[in-house]
C-alpha cells in the first residue's frame, strides 16, 4: 500500500546514484535492517540513577538517561508529590550549578550514584508568576473544566470510572477467580432491543471531580504592581487569598519568597503581618495559615499522582467535547489574567516576547537528517513547532472572528479585511477583489484554503531540501473560514507583483519562471506525479513550469525559496468539471457525469492518483509480459501483430479486463499482485538491452498505458490541463492531448474501480465504518472525495448484497444529511451577531432535530436592544445580513433546503421532508444526527436527556447550547523512521515471527515517543498491537497494561466515543477476562455497547462481535438468560450481515447451543447445533474437523437429552419415591469460555487440538526454546500464533471476518 510519506526515501535514493528506472513512487522505502540495527544502538544509551537532596524531605534516587536535559529533571521534581510545590530552584553537583539546557551526558562528573542538591533560587517577577501559575495548576489538577472547555490541550477520559482504579494492581488484590456473585445486569438501555438512547451516561460523573476545596479564592491583588519604593525592598507582586476558613489575607511575593502583609482590600500596608513566616514556596506558607489547605492539598496531590499519567498529559492537538455537564463558574486568577493581559501568544518560556513562527518552522526543517538520531531530533522539533503553531493559529482565528483583533486594512469592507496577530497572517474565506471570479467566487474562495492545505501537507511530506512552504492552518469558526499562515520575511513591505518570481498571480495570464525553482520542483515531480510542462504567457512566450500556474514562488528576505498557493497541486477531477467539446469515457457518462459543481477547483485526491498509477503499473507489466511470452512462443519477429494487440488508450478500456482483479484488491490482496509483477519485472529486466525486441515491447506497453517516457514506466499529470486561462504552445499539442486522455481515464478509474472496490470491501466487511468520520476516512483512503458520497450510496442501493450493506447505507445517509445541514448552518450563522448566538444555534437544532412543529426563536430581550442600533451598521461582522433573519427559519423550510442541498451537492434524492420522516425512512437515530452535526460544526451542548420526539415543546432551549468551538484542519507531521519500524514489525508478525515483531514494534514505540511525546494516534495503534502480541504470547499482565494505555490514549486523542475507542474497550475487556477480572470485563463491554448504540445503533456487524463477547462472559458467570439475549441478538445480526450460510453464523449457533445446554434445554440446544452443523457440512464438507467437532457435540447433546428424558419418565412412573441419579449440569469452565472468546475475536492459537490452556502455555514456552535453538527450521511448523491482518491505523485486527479470509485453513475457524 502506498502511503503518503513513503516519498522521502525514494528521493534519497534518487539523489544518490542514478537508479535504474523504476515505477514512480513504488520504491520500497524500508530502511535496510543492517543500517537501522547500528543506528538504533546510538539511541539506547543506558540510564543510571542519581540521588536528589531537596530541603525538608528525605533524599531519594531518580532514574535518568544521558540524553535527557537537566531541565527534564526539573520537570520531574515539579511533578513529584513531595517536591511538586517548588518551581524556582537550581540543581548543584559538587557545588557547581548545572545549566538548565545542557544534556546530562555533557555534565562532567555526573555518574551512577552522584548526588544532586536542590538549591532554592531568588525569585524574579517572571519566576514568581510561574510559581503562582504552577500552584494553581496543582490545585486544579483533578478538575475537568479545562477539558470540557477545550483549553490547554486537555481532554476527557472515563476509563477509570469503569475499571475502578488501576487494572494492573487490582488483578493482584482479588483472589484467584472472583466467583463471588457479581451484579451483571446492565442498565435497561444497554439491553438488546431497547429503544431508548440516553445521553447522560456518555460522561459519567467521576468521583474525583468534586474537588476538595483547598482555598476559596487565590487571585492577583488590586495593589499590583508594587510602587517604586517597595520594589526596592524586593516586592515583586501581591496576591489576595481567602482561605477555606474564610480568612482574608494579603500575600507579598518577594525575591526571597512569600509572606503575609498587612494590606486589606481598601488599605495598603506592605509591612509583614504575624505570623512572620517567610517561605520560599507559596504552598508551605498556605499550609501554615490554613489547616484545611494543609489537609486537602496533601490528599489532592496523593490523588493526582495516583492517576494514570495518560489521564493528565497534554495532547498534541486540542480535542473538543461536543457535550458537557453544567459546571459552576469559579474564580481563577490565572485564567482571568491570561484572557486580559496582552499575553496573547507571548508564551511564558520564550525570551524576546512573540515567537517568529516562520523562522521556527523553517529552521526546524533545515536541521540535519543524515542518521537516525539526527532525524529523530529534526522530526521532534518539526512536530513540536507545528503543534504550537496550530494552537496559536486557532486562538488567533477565534480572536479575529470574535472581533478582538484590529485589521491591517481597517477602512475596507469587513469581508476583505486581513489581520496580523502574534506573527501570523489571517485572511477570511471570501472572494476578495474577484480573484476567484472564474472559479466560482466565494464558494471557490471557501474551498481554496483546504486545497492549499492539502498541497502544503504533500510538499512537506516530500520534504525537498531548499524548498519551503508556509505554516498553514484552516479554522472554521462561527460560520467563517479563516486561513492562518506564517509570514514570509519581507513580503509585507513589497508588492506581490514584484516578489513573485515563479508562477502566476492572475491564473495564467502573466506567467514567470525561474531556474532554481524548476530545479527544486523537479525533485518533487516524481513522487507527486507532476509533469514538467510549458505554457504561454500574455506575450505568447513559452514558459516552463513544474507545478500548476497559480503555485507562486517567492524568495523571502531570508533568502529561502518559498512556494505558496498550492491549491491545484493535484490534477482536476473531470467528473465535476464540464468542459465544452470534451467527451468523457462511457463509465462517466453512464453515471451522469460530468456534473457542474459549485466551483472549478475540484481536484483528484493524492490517494487516487497513487492508486491509478499503481493500477497502470500492473497493467504495464501484464502487457509487457504477455508480449514477451508471445515472442518467445512464436520466435518470429512480428511487430505488426503486436501493434494491433497493443491497446491504444483511446480506443480500448484497459481498466475492464484488470479492474476486477487489480483495482479491487485490498492491502493484503495487492501484495500477491505486486509479487507477480516483480517476477515479470525481473524477466523483463533480464532481457533488457540484449534484445531490441524487448525494447520494442516496453515501448509498446509504455504507449498503451500512457507513460510519458518510452523506455520505462512513468506516469505524470499536468495540473494545468483544463485550467481556464492557461494556454499551451502549438508544439505541445500531442502531449496535451495525451494528458487530457489520462485525466479522463483517471476520472473513469475512480468510478469503475475505486467506488466499486469500496463497496466490495464493505460487503466483505474488510472495512467497518461505524460513523460519518470513519466512513469519510475509508473513502479518502481509496481516493474518493466526499462529493461522490451520493454515487457511493447509489451503488450500495443497487448492490445485490444490499442487506449486508445496510449499515453503510445508514451511515452514508446520516452523513449526507448532516453535511447538507452543515452547509446551510454555515451561512445561517454568518448572519447572527454574538449576543444571539446561543438562541440561533438552539433554534437551528430545533428545526433540524425536534419533532415540535413550530419552534419560535428567542430574540434578545427588547429592553437590551439599543434604540440607536441603526447607527452602527458599518462595522458588522463579515458578511452579516439583517441580524435577525435567522429567526424566521422553520423546520419545513430547513428540511426542504437539506433535501435540495443533498440533490445539488451530492446528486442524491432524499425522501423526507421532516426529521421524523428521515428517521422513519432510513432507520436513523436523532441522537446520532445530533452527535454528527455537533462534531462537524463545533457545537457543544449540555449533557442532559433531550426529548426530541415531544410535540409539545422544542427539544433545545438556548441554555442547552454551551459553546461553539473551532473546527481545525492542519498538517500532521509524521515520524517516518518509527513508521518504518512499525511496518516491519507488522510484517514479521504476519510471517509468524512474534518475538522479532514484538521487538521491532517496541522499538517503533520508543521512536514514536521520541518524536510525538507520549500522546498520539499512531502510538495508540502501536500499543494496541503490542498488547495483542503479549496476549498471544501468554503475557496477560503486559497485554493489560499496554491495552489500558491504548484505551486512555484513544479516549484522549480521538474522543471518548470515537469508533476506535469502542474497539479499544473491547480488546481491553478480553484481556481483563483472561486475567480473571470478570466484573471489570463486563463493565467495559457494556460501556462499548452503550457507545456503539449512541454512535450508530444496534444494527451493525460489529455489534454481533460485541454481543458475542458479552454473551460469552455472561455465560461464564452463569447468567444464562441474560447471556441468551445477547447471543441471540448477535446471531440475528450475523445472519443479516454475513448471510445465513456463513461460518460466522455457524459459530454463533454453536455459542447459543452451549448456553441452552447449560440451562438443560436440550431441544433448543440441538436445534441450534444442527443449524451450525448443516452450515459446516455445506461450507467445509463432511471431513473437515469443524464439521466433525459439531457432529460430536450433537451426539453428546442427544445423549444428555435422552438421559434427561429417562429421568423424567422415571419420575412420572414412580412418583416422588423414584431414586433419581443426579443430573450433571456443568457450568462452563473459564478456560473454555476464554477459548471461545479468543476464537470470535480473531486471536488464533494454532495448536487448537490440546483443549487445555495450560498445555497451550507449555507449548508456547517449548516453541520459544526450539525457536532459540534452531532459528532456521522448517517454516511450516514455525508460526505458533498468527495475526490475520495487520492492524492498520483505521481497521482493527479483531474486526476481520475470519471466514472470509481463509476458509481452507482449519485453525481459522474456532
Amino acid at each position: 500500500m502506498l502511503l503518503n510519506g513513503d516519498c522521502p526515501e525514494s528521493l534519497k535514493k534518487e539523489e544518490g546514484a542514478a537508479e535504474p528506472p523504476r515505477e514512480n513512487g513504488l520504491d520500497e522505502g524500508e530502511p535496510g535492517d543492517e543500517t537501522t540495527g547500528q543506528e538504533v544502538i546510538v539511541i539506547q544509551d543506558t540510564g543510571f540513577s542519581v540521588k536528589i537532596l531537596a530541603p525538608g524531605i528525605e533524599p531519594f534516587s531518580l532514574q535518568v538517561s544521558p540524553q535527557e536535559m537537566v531541565q527534564e529533571i526539573h520537570q520531574v521534581l515539579m511533578d513529584r508529590e513531595d517536591t511538586c510545590h517548588r518551581t524556582c530552584f537550581s540543581l548543584h553537583l559538587d557545588g557547581n550549578m548545572l545549566d538548565h539546557f545542557s544534556e546530562l551526558r555533557s555534565v562532567e562528573g555526573l555518574q551512577e550514584g552522584s548526588v544532586l542538591r536542590v538549591v532554592e533560587e531568588p525569585y524574579t517577577v517572571r519566576e514568581a508568576r510561574i510559581h503562582v501559575r504552577h500552584v494553581r495548576d496543582l490545585l486544579k489538577s483533578l478538575d475537568p473544566s479545562d477539558a470540557f472547555n477545550g483549553v490547554d490541550c486537555n481532554s476527557l477520559s472515563f476509563l477509570s470510572v469503569f475499571t475502578d482504579g488501576d487494572l494492573g494492581d487490582s488483578g493482584k488484590r482479588k483472589k484467584g477467580l472472583e466467583m463471588d456473585p457479581i451484579d451483571c445486569t446492565p442498565p435497561e438501555y444497554i439491553l438488546p432491543g431497547s429503544r431508548e438512547r440516553p445521553l447522560c451516561p456518555l460522561q459519567p460523573q467521576n468521583r474525583d471531580w468534586k474537588p476538595l476545596q483547598c482555598l476559596k479564592v487565590l487571585t492577583m491583588s488590586g495593589w499590583n504592581p508594587p510602587p517604586g519604593n517597595r520594589k526596592m525592598h524586593g516586592d515583586l507582586m501581591y496576591l489576595f487569598v481567602i482561605t477555606a476558613e474564610d480568612r482574608q489575607v494579603s500575600i507579598t511575593a518577594s525575591t526571597r519568597g512569600f509572606y503575609l502583609n498587612q494590606s486589606t482590600a481598601y488599605h495598603f500596608n506592605p509591612k509583614p503581618a504575624s505570623p512572620r513566616f517567610l517561605s520560599h514556596s507559596l504552598v508551605e506558607l498556605l499550609n501554615q495559615i490554613s489547616p484545611t489547605f494543609k489537609k486537602n492539598f496533601a490528599v489532592l496531590q496523593k490523588k493526582r499522582v495516583q492517576r494514570h499519567p495518560f489521564e493528565r498529559i497534554a495532547t498534541p492537538f486540542q480535542v473538543y467535547s461536543w457535550t458537557a455537564p453544567q459546571a459552576e463558574h469559579a474564580m481563577d486568577c490565572v485564567r482571568a489574567e491570561d484572557a486580559y493581559t496582552s499575553r496573547l501568544g507571548y508564551e511564558e518560556h520564550i525570551p524576546g516576547q512573540t515567537r517568529d513562527w516562520n523562522e521556527e518552522l523553517q529552521t526546524t526543517r533545515e536541521l540535519p537528517r543524515k542518521n537516525l538520531p539526527e532525524r529523530l531530533l529534526r522530526e521532534r522539533a518539526i512536530f513540536k513547532v507545528h503543534s504550537d503553531f496550530t494552537a496559536a493559529a486557532t486562538r488567533g482565528a477565534m480572536a479575529v472572528i470574535d472581533g478582538n483583533v484590529m485589521a491591517i486594512n481597517p477602512s475596507e469592507e469587513t469581508k476583505m479585511q486581513m489581520f496580523i496577530w502574534n506573527n501570523i497572517f489571517f485572511s477570511l474565506g471570501f472572494d476578495v477583489r474577484d480573484h476567484y471570479k472564474d472559479f466560482g467566487g466565494d464558494v471557490a474562495a471557501y474551498v481554496a484554503p483546504t486545497n492549499d492545505l492539502n498541497g502544503v501537507r504533500t510538499y512537506n511530506a516530500v520534504d525537498v531540501e531548499g524548498l519551503y512552504t508556509l505554516g498553514t492552518v484552516v479554522v472554521d469558526y462561527r460560520g467563517y473560514r479563516v486561513t492562518a499562515q506564517s509570514i514570509i520575511p519581507g513580503i509585507l513591505e513589497r508588492d506581490q507583483e514584484q516578489s513573485v518570481i515563479y508562477g502566476s498571480i492572475d491564473f495564467g495570464k502573466t506567467v514567470v519562471s525561474h531556474p532554481r525553482y524548476l530545479e527544486l520542483l523537479e525533485r518533487t515531480s516524481r513522487p507527486l506525479k507532476i509533469l514538467r510542462h510549458r505554457v504561454l504567457n500574455d506575450r505568447d512566450e513559452e514558459v516552463e513550469l513544474c507545478s500548476s500556474v497559480e503555485c507562486k514562488g517567492i524568495i523571502g528576505n531570508d533568502g529561502r525559496h518559498y512556494i505558496l498557493d498550492l491549491l491545484r497541486t493535484f490534477p482536476p477531477d473531470l467528473n465535476f468539471l464540464p468542459v465544452p467539446g470534451e467527451e468523457l469515457p462511457e463509465e462517466c457518462t453512464r453515471a451522469g457525469f460530468p456534473r457542474a459543481h459549485r466551483h472549478k477547483l475540484c481536484c483528484l485526491r493524492q490517494e487516487l492518483v497513487d492508486a491509478f498509477v499503481e493500477h497502470r503499473y500492473l497493467l504495464f507489466m501484464k502487457l509487457a509480459a504477455l508480449q514477451l511470452m508471445q515472442q518467445k512462443a512464436s520466435k518470429v519477429e512480428n511487430p505488426t501483430s503486436l501493434e494491433n494487440g497493443g491497446l491504444s488508450p483511446s480506443e480500448s478500456k484497459p481498466e475492464d479486463p484488470l479492474g476486477s482483479e487489480v483495482g479491487n484488491q485490498e492491502e493484503g490482496g495487492s501484495a500477491s499482485g505486486l509479487a507477480k509483477v516483480k517476477e515479470l519485472a525481473e524477466t523483463i529486466a533480464s532481457d533488457d538491452g540484449t534484445d531490441p525486441r524487448s525494447r520494442e515491447v516496453i515501448r509498446n506497453a509504455c504507449k498503451a498505458v500512457g507513460s510519458i517516457s518510452s523506455t520505462a514506466f512513468d506516469i505524470r499529470f499536468n495540473p494545468d490541463i483544463f485550467s481556464p486561462g492557461v494556454r499551451f504552445p502549438e508544439s505541445c499539442q500531442d502531449e496535451v492531448r495525451d494528458q487530457k486522455q489520462l485525466l479522463k481515464d483517471a476520472a473513469a478509474f475512480l468510478l469503475s474501480c475505486q467506488i466499486p472496490g469500496l463497496v466490495k470491501d464493505c460487503t466483505d466487511h474488510a472495512v467497518l465504518p461505524m460513523d460519518g468520520a470513519t466512513l469519510a476516512e475509508v473513502m479518502r483512503q481509496r481516493g474518493i472525495n466526499m462529493r461522490y458520497l451520493g454515487k457511493v450510496l447509489d451503488l450500495v442501493l443497487r448492490s445485490p448484497a444490499r442487506d449486508q450493506l445496510d449499515h453503510i447505507y445508514k451511515i452514508g445517509i446520516g452523513e449526507l444529511i448532516t453535511r447538507s445541514a452543515k452547509h446551510i448552518f454555515k451561512t445561517y450563522l454568518q448572519g447572527v451577531e454574538l449576543s444571539g448566538l446561543s438562541a440561533a444555534i438552539s433554534h437551528f437544532l430545533n428545526c433540524f432535530l425536534s419533532s415540535y412543529p413550530n419552534p419560535v426563536a428567542h430574540l434578545p430581550a427588547d429592553e437590551l436592544l439599543s434604540k440607536k442600533r441603526n447607527k452602527r451598521r458599518k462595522n458588522r461582522p463579515p458578511g452579516a445580513a439583517d441580524n435577525t433573519a435567522w429567526a424566521v427559519m422553520t423546520p419545513q423550510e430547513l428540511w426542504k433546503n437539506i433535501c435540495q442541498e443533498a440533490k445539488n451537492y451530492f446528486d442524491f434524492s432524499l425522501e423526507c421532508d421532516s426529521v421524523d420522516q428521515a428517521v422513519e425512512t432510513y432507520g436513523l437515530q436523532k441522537i446520532t444526527l445530533l452527535r454528527e452535526i455537533s462534531l462537524k460544526t463545533g457545537i457543544q451542548i449540555l449533557l442532559k436527556e433531550y426529548s426530541f420526539d415531544s410535540r409539545h415543546k422544542p427539544a433545545f432551549t438556548e441554555e442547552d447550547v454551551l459553546n461553539i468551538f473551532p473546527v481545525v484542519k492542519h498538517v500532521n507531521p509524521k515520524a517516518s523512521d518509527a513508521f518504518h519500524f512499525f511496518q516491519s514489525g507488522q510484517a514479521k508478525v504476519q510471517q509468524g515471527f512474534l518475538k522479532e515483531g514484538c521487538e521491532l514494534i517496541n522499538e517503533a514505540l520508543n521512536l514514536f515517543n521520541n518524536v510525538y511525546g507520549a500522546m498520539h494516534v499512531e502510538i495508540c495503534a502501536c500499543l494496541r498491537l503490542l498488547a495483542r502480541l503479549h496476549y498471544i504470547m501468554g503475557d496477560y499482565a503486559e497485554a493489560l497494561s499496554n491495552q489500558q494505555k491504548a484505551v486512555l490514549m484513544s479516549e484522549r486523542v480521538m474522543g471518548i466515543e470515537h469508533p476506535n475507542t469502542i474497539q479499544e474497550y473491547m480488546h481491553l475487556a478480553l484481556y481483563c477476562f483472561a486475567s480473571s477480572q470478570l466484573s471489570t470485563a463486563l463493565s467495559l463491554l457494556y460501556r462499548a455497547r452503550y457507545l456503539m448504540l449512541l454512535v450508530f445503533g444496534e444494527d451493525h456487524p460489529e455489534m454481533a462481535l460485541l454481543d458475542n463477547n458479552i454473551g460469552l462472559v455472561l455465560h461464564g458467570v452463569m447468567e444464562y438468560d441474560l447471556s441468551l439475549r445477547f447471543l441471540e441478538n448477535a446471531l440475528a445480526v450475523s445472519t443479516k450481515y454475513h448471510g445465513p450460510k456463513a461460518l460466522k453464523v455457524a459459530l454463533s449457533h454453536h455459542l447459543v447451543a452451549r448456553v441452552y445446554e447449560s440451562k438443560a434445554e436440550f431441544r433448543s440446544a440441538l436445534q441450534h447445533e444442527k443449524e451450525g452443523y448443516t452450515i459446516y457440512k455445506t461450507q467445509l464438507g463432511e471431513d473437515h474437523e469443524k464439521t466433525k467437532e459439531s457432529s460430536e457435540y450433537l451426539k453428546c447433546l442427544t445423549q444428555q437429552a435422552v438421559a434427561l428424558q429417562r429421568t423424567m419418565n422415571e419420575i412420572y412412573r414412580n412418583g416422588s419415591s423414584a431414586n433419581i441419579p443426579p443430573l450433571k449440569f456443568t457450568a462452563p469452565s473459564m478456560a473454555s469460555v476464554l477459548e471461545q472468546l479468543n476464537v470470535i475475536n480473531g486471536i488464533l492459537f494454532i495448536p487448537l487440538s490440546q483443549k487445555d490452556l495450560e498445555n497451550l502455555k507449555a507449548e508456547v514456552a517449548r516453541r520459544h526454546q526450539l525457536q532459540e535453538a534452531s532459528k532456521n527450521r522448517d517454516k511450516a511448523e514455525e508460526p505458533m500464533a498468527t495475526e490475520p491482518e495487520p492492524a492498520g491505523a483505521s481497521e482493527d485486527v479483531g474486526s476481520q471476518p475470519q471466514a472470509a479470509k481463509d476458509p481452507s485453513s482449519p485453525s481459522l475457524q474456532g
